[in-house]
């Protein structure tokens, strides 16, 4: 018997009767972290990590019974030894370690591996069995140094200003969003952001995340608009709300502008490649580091992530999701499954 087993309602661990992120309502959840493609509505108890308690509960039912735990620091769940680990996907995310018996696996739920101020970093976590994400396991996905990114973000919004146009730049609202906005100089003029959007930076702000400030764009002064930079999740894009801002220039933040022609799909101005999943190199990387001797790869490119390591002597399989990943058309909002680019 595995230690973990794909079920109808997600990975299932029955020696300590639970579940790590399923799919639907189950008596006992371990979360990675608050996207809604890892987070099941109506559970009878969940377990996340310390610092990624107050997002999940602006995310589920306020009734909801929510336990956290520190990284690093091992909980017994039904006779399982059960520990959180930094994933550095969004604030709070984990990675799941679960040992029973001399076995351990590691499912990594989202990440990556760049560093974030807003979120702790990815750890190495070694075991027998990694079950890993790979969104953009293909090695065509490579990202470029977040400076230079956010040198050209700057570059945008300046020459817009000069043009009198309002910068929009739509970035998912929990996690891609803050740290957008972390990233952003407030002295090149203000950063208003979009109801969605202001309400988790609340929660980012309330845990100790140091943030520039922004103002919520509903309270904002309609002469501001030319020289601001508006940071909204991608559902707002041609939307009634959008369209207040008048004259304006459209960006998205997200790994799929790495490839030519999603900008062009998505009808915007401009495409800044920032991803909060690891890219080609980095999964490699992570896999490598774990030293497990099987991998599970699931949300994404899987066939072409197990062809990879089955041909370096490494045993892998692809596993089923209900959500499998983000997609290049991203036209969801902060509640949907393409959320977390």
């Amino acid at each position: 018997m595995t230690l973990l087993r794909l079920t109808d309602r997600g990975l299932y661990c029955e020696a300590g009767d639970f579940f790590v992120d399923p799919w639907a309502a189950v008596d006992r959840a371990i979360v990675t972290h608050a996207h809604g493609d890892h987070v099941a509505w109506g559970c009878g108890a969940y377990l996340a990590s310390a610092p990624g308690v107050p997002v999940l509960r602006e995310r589920l039912d306020p009734a909801a019974r929510i336990r956290g735990a520190a990284y690093g620091v091992p909980v017994d769940v039904g006779g399982v030894r059960v520990s959180l680990h930094p994933a550095g996907h969004i604030l709070g995310s984990a990675q799941v370690r679960v040992e029973h018996q001399g076995e351990v696996w590691v499912v990594s739920g989202d990440y990556k591996t760049e560093p974030d101020p807003t979120c702790t970093p990815w750890e190495p976590v070694r075991c027998d069995t990694f079950v890993t994400e790979c969104t953009f396991g293909l090695p065509v996905y490579r990202w470029p140094a977040q400076s230079t990114v956010v040198d050209d973000i700057h570059a945008w919004w300046r020459a817009n200003q000069v043009a009198g146009k309002a910068s929009l730049l739509f970035g998912y609202a929990l996690g891609k969003a803050q740290r957008l906005i972390a990233a952003l100089d407030p002295e090149v003029g203000p950063i208003l952001t979009h109801g969605a959007v202001e309400r988790m930076t609340r929660v980012y702000r309330e845990t100790g995340v140091r943030l520039p400030p922004t103002t919520h764009a509903a309270l904002s002064d309609r002469s501001m608009w030319p020289r601001a930079i508006v940071v909204a999740p991608p559902s707002a894009d041609g939307s009634a709300w959008a369209r207040r801002f008048g004259a304006q220039s459209t960006a998205f933040a997200s790994g799929w502008m790495a490839i030519r022609g999603t900008r062009r799909r998505r009808a915007i101005d401009r495409g800044f490649t920032m991803s909060d999943h690891v890219d080609w190199p980095g999964l490699l990387a992570a896999i490598d580091a774990t030293g497990a001797r099987r991998v599970w790869a699931t949300h994404g490119y899987t066939a072409t992530l197990v062809r990879w390591l089955q041909e370096h002597g490494i045993e892998a399989r692809a596993i089923e999701t209900r959500y499998e990943g983000e997609r290049d058309d991203t036209a969801g909002d902060e509640g949907g499954v393409e959320e977390p680019t």
